[in-house]
């Protein structure tokens, strides 16, 4: 009997705190941070559960939907979660208990489709067909067709849009001469387009946030909606915390929210054409944030970066000015004397906080060799390590760049000014002088393939074991000592200089056992209350590339695949806006609508986008041949105004915007070292100030209109020359419209009832005007405009 009452005076109580706005949570969340959506593969998928609960033996037990059959591995690291029947809803919820409590996160069905790729050989005779492309990883040995009569097919999962791809013919590449549809690469060729079922994401429900008070927030469709989720952290909001009447969902913002400086309510939902975008709302102490006033330093969303070459930066102190004395390394491939007293004083100058940046990202400071590698044939060099990239040391800081105190000091001072600081790290290889591998040759891979022939830059065939050169060994990360090692070297940076997070080199190199430790040591090891940020660099397809995105392992990689069709579309005047559509869309399928995705003007590995735009550096030619055989400068000053644009897309669209040093003036330049000239802050050509101006001006926006960082998004309107898009934020509304014709044109275009408001007004002076529900925006020939209320 007594116990009867306390179970009743239990559940009394529960019921009670739940019509109070009161959730039932334990004192420390379990989870770090918001857990990623779980998306399953088409039969099998597994989970690493410590990505969620890192002491996996305080699960108590694990609920899904009743249409998936799960299996915990007995040790508790692995959930393997198999589709049982055509029934799984397209979103549903996995539910782990621990330590009595229950803890939320979303799963997502898996859109893949069987495809049957063909290919007619027209009666010629092969002895192997194979596909290589963004389906594989460019990899033409992980597609083998099969000959059926003469026609080569094998059927794939894909998931619906479209694939660039070439036919590997007994070991030719060349385009599909059975596809008409191609696409420019890039490099001065063209690749055949794969369309994969039905992909237009603009059919399934769009949410846009509506309205919110102290206690509520009110979240409307366009549509009909099959099913809402509702999550405040990683919790999931019940019938006592949300209801739908019609199409707007309304939300109690849990008491639990007022005790946290940072929570949010994440929402997505679903019906029979597809799932929705996804909602994040940022709450400050339980209210809504109304204003970019209230964002903190370790708010990621709001993150814009700002990436330099130490060495090529600015040179502070020419007490430690060492170049290779070496009469076999040209000037360009040598130390040019920048270093961190050097970032030091432009940091105090105001050079960055002027600019409006709030994130610095420098390359690797740990020691390099003190001689000469490498080698390009003509004009004949040798290569010094003033990039960072060569590691002898993964602890010391190399002396051409300063001393460990100077990089303290760094870090105090850029705190101080309330910026964030990643440090570049390289975890994949090490230089042959390096004691780990002097000590341990068996601790990397083998550089000799089983034929005999030299596993060197296969970047895809062999991508765990390639070597990027002969005097640089991939580390063997099968071997657990090395996976530990090197992972306790990254934590060392973290602790030992207070860094905000790292960008990883070469991502796709390294298996997701060493990011999965890493991430894990990182959680563990370093305070709760420091948001740490941690970005890869992976070139791939959006597969490969976001199979490293999750709570277990990185927050975002590099965009590349957006990049390259952003380059495409606005340094080129025959390329369309539908292919930055099409791009766009299908990176927020993978990533979703507020991923932390690094969205770059440049880096060091690729031609300097104004030296495309401007037309001084071609698409089809050698552009590291072009950076050493001429001098490239900027002869047509509409690179400028297309540079601008580039800028413009990437500060308004989700994800985290990265300025390339010299991007923000228009340093022009070839392919590696030319797009590595130093930093110049002074004697700007009239075009280059302009650019910086107008840079600045954007990320001034970027950072602070709230529909810009967490706002919900639009495509409005897309053809070959215009594209026009929205984001809102509640009230908060900006409207995007880009011209890259070379003529001055009138764009109109029609405003969803939801993105209506009477009180826009020009952030660039365009002309613009609005009648009923159509704005009319003037716009010069290649530029844009941001209307914003």
């Amino acid at each position: 009997m007594i116990r009867k009452i306390l179970m009743s005076s239990l559940l009394i109580l529960l019921l009670s705190c739940q019509n109070n706005n009161k959730l039932i949570i334990p004192l420390e969340s379990k989870i770090f941070g918001l857990a990623t959506p779980i998306y399953l593969n088409q039969n099998k998928t597994i989970i690493h559960l410590s990505d969620f609960i890192i002491n996996v033996a305080e699960i108590d037990s694990i609920k899904a939907d009743s249409n998936l059959v799960l299996d915990i591995s007995a040790d508790k690291q692995q959930l393997t979660i198999e589709t049982k029947n055509n029934f799984l809803p397209k979103l549903s919820s996995l539910n782990i208990w621990s330590d009595g409590f229950r803890y939320d996160i979303l799963v997502k069905k898996s859109r893949k489709v069987n495809y049957n790729i063909q290919f007619d050989a027209k009666g010629k005779k092969y002895s192997s067909v194979q596909i290589t492309g963004d389906i594989n990883g460019w990899n033409p040995k992980a597609t083998n067709l099969e000959n059926n009569n003469g026609i080569w097919e094998k059927e794939i999962s894909l998931n619906p849009g479209k694939y660039s791809y070439q036919v590997v013919l007994d070991g030719e590449w060349m385009l599909d001469t059975n596809n008409k549809d191609s696409v420019d690469n890039n490099n001065g060729g063209f690749n055949s387009l794969m369309k994969v079922g039905n992909f237009n994401p603009e059919l399934s429900p769009e949410l846009y946030t509506n309205n919110y008070n102290d206690n509520e927030i009110n979240i409307t469709s366009n549509s009909k909606i099959s099913k809402f989720y509702a999550f405040w952290q990683n919790y999931e909001l019940d019938k006592n915390f949300v209801k739908i009447i019609k199409n707007t969902i309304s939300i109690k913002i849990p008491d639990e929210a007022k005790k946290i400086k940072r929570s949010f309510i994440r929402v997505w939902a679903y019906n029979e054409q597809g799932v929705s975008n996804d909602i994040l709302i940022p709450l400050n102490y339980g209210k809504v944030m109304s204003n970019s006033k209230e964002i903190i330093r370790s708010d990621k969303q709001a993150l814009v970066m700002y990436f330099l070459m130490v060495d090529r930066f600015n040179n502070g102190d020419k007490n430690n000015d060492h170049p290779l004395k070496d009469t076999n390394i040209l000037p360009k491939a040598n130390y040019f004397g920048g270093d961190i007293t050097g970032i030091v004083q432009k940091i105090e100058q105001g050079y960055f906080s002027d600019l409006g940046v709030n994130t610095i990202w420098i390359s690797p400071i740990a020691q390099n060799p003190l001689g000469a590698y490498g080698e390009y044939p003509k004009p004949h060099t040798k290569f010094s390590g003033y990039h960072g990239y060569w590691p002898i040391s993964s602890s010391k800081v190399d002396y051409r760049f300063g001393t460990q105190k100077e990089v303290e000091n760094f870090i105090n001072v850029a705190h101080k000014d309330n910026f964030n600081v990643l440090l570049d790290y390289v975890s994949n290889h090490v230089h042959q002088n390096h004691p780990l591998y002097k000590n341990h040759p068996d601790w990397a891979t083998s550089m000799y393939l089983p034929d005999g022939t030299r596993n060197l830059e296969k970047w895809d065939e062999y991508r765990l074991t390639t070597w990027f050169d002969t005097f640089l060994p991939t580390l063997d990360f099968s071997k657990s000592e090395v996976v530990d090692l090197m992972t306790d070297s990254a934590v060392y940076w973290i602790k030992t200089f207070d860094f905000d997070g790292f960008r990883h080199d070469a991502t796709k190199h390294i298996p997701e056992v060493f990011w999965r430790t890493l991430t894990k040591k990182l959680k563990l090891q370093i305070p709760k209350n420091k948001a740490l940020y941690q970005i890869g660099e992976t070139y791939g397809n959006r597969d490969l590339i976001g199979s490293y995105v999750n709570s277990g392992e990185l927050d975002a990689q590099f965009d590349f695949n957006v990049y390259d069709d952003a380059v495409a579309v606005f340094a080129n005047d025959d390329q369309s806006f539908l292919r930055l559509k099409n791009s766009i869309l299908q990176s927020f399928l993978y990533y979703g609508n507020h991923n932390l995705m690094g969205y770059i003007t440049g880096n060091q590995d690729r031609g300097r986008f104004i030296s495309y735009a401007s037309g001084d550096l071609l698409f089809n030619e050698d552009a590291k041949k072009a950076g050493w055989t001429r001098k490239i400068e900027v002869t047509n000053p509409v690179g400028y105004k297309k540079l601008a644009s580039l800028i413009a897309f990437n500060m308004t669209i989700p994800g985290v915007p990265v300025i390339y040093y010299g991007d923000e003036i228009g340093m022009p330049g070839g392919n590696d070292p030319d797009n590595r000239r130093m930093m110049r802050f002074d004697n700007l050509k009239p075009e280059e100030a302009k650019l910086k101006e107008i840079t600045t001006k954007l990320i001034f926006l970027r950072r602070n209109n709230l529909s810009l960082i967490y706002g919900d998004s639009k495509i409005l309107e897309a053809s070959d020359k215009t594209f026009v898009y929205a984001r809102k934020y509640f009230n908060k509304v900006s409207i995007i419209v880009f011209n890259k014709d070379n003529i001055e044109k009138n764009i109109s275009f029609n405003i969803p009832e939801q993105f209506e408001n009477r009180k826009l007004k020009t952030s660039f002076n365009a002309e613009f005007n609005i009648e009923k529900n159509i704005i009319s925006v003037k716009l010069p020939a290649n530029s844009f405009e941001i209307l914003t209320n």
